[in-house]
């Protein structure tokens, strides 16, 4: 079994429009489906992904209703497993936090940068308490961004400070942090957090890859791809060229996702 635990999908109505300023905003990213639920259903059928998780942000206040409902439309607990999000400035974050978990969603993305906010800000206190009492799942961009300028929001030194405030559980995407790899060795490697590997192929050197398994283990590793960004063939082929075990293998690419999401 596969498990993506990091795809993106948008409502039919609105697919084209969002994958294209995305791609505009990072440089030209080219991208692989179409950004409509079924396109990346059809990339899951291509390369053999049994489930994937949607992860869809809220960049503003007004969006949190919209998002959530579209997140709770597709989430079908068999192939789909959908993540809300509320926007952390919000008067009614906890009130959105509540339906999301009424919902049944398992959890939440929030993207620093998108949003508008440092992670270790300690105005989120109340935010990550909310998710924490909830039991809910965050998953975090982390690290450098295509689309923003420096300083980046969720660099590994901030996101280790916003550990404190948690009791349920982390995940910081893209191996910890894109182009942040002696910053994840130092910082995040060793902690109560999960990594997950997508948008790695490319941008993860293979001795940092290695360091960070070593340091932080396949235990607390997600396969991920950041479709429609990259596609599973793309991260499998940088995991398949690490001389894991079998065992790890499916720790990575199922086994602890399945245990995060209750499968």
């Amino acid at each position: 079994m596969i498990i993506d635990f990091h795809t993106h999908c948008f409502p039919d109505r609105i697919a084209e429009r969002a994958i294209e300023k995305l791609s505009f905003l990072s440089g030209g990213l080219e991208h692989s489906t179409n950004g409509t639920l079924q396109g990346l259903k059809d990339s899951m059928q291509k390369y053999g992904v049994d489930i994937s998780v949607v992860l869809s942000i809220a960049t503003n206040e007004q969006q949190q209703q919209n998002v959530n409902e579209f997140a709770k439309t597709i989430d079908n607990k068999k192939d789909i497993f959908s993540f809300g999000s509320v926007f952390p400035f919000a008067k009614d974050f906890e009130e959105q936090l509540e339906k999301i978990k009424e919902m049944g969603l398992k959890g939440v993305k929030l993207h620093p940068d998108y949003q508008g906010f440092f992670v270790d800000d300690e105005k989120m206190k109340p935010l990550y308490k909310k998710i924490s009492d909830l039991g809910l799942i965050t998953v975090f961009h982390a690290g450098m961004d295509y689309g923003f300028a420096p300083p980046y929001c969720a660099t590994p030194e901030r996101i280790a400070r916003a550990l404190n405030w948690f009791e349920s559980p982390v995940v910081a995407a893209h191996w910890g942090g894109i182009n942040c790899n002696e910053g994840v060795l130092e910082h995040l490697c060793g902690k109560n957090i999960y990594f997950d590997t997508s948008f790695g192929y490319s941008m993860m050197p293979r001795y940092y890859a290695l360091k960070i398994l070593e340091k932080h283990t396949p235990d607390k590793m997600l396969f991920g791809t950041d479709t429609p960004w990259h596609t599973p063939q793309m991260e499998l082929r940088l995991l398949n060229n690490l001389g894991l075990s079998d065992t790890d293998m499916e720790k990575i690419t199922s086994r602890n996702a399945k245990k995060l999401l209750g499968i």
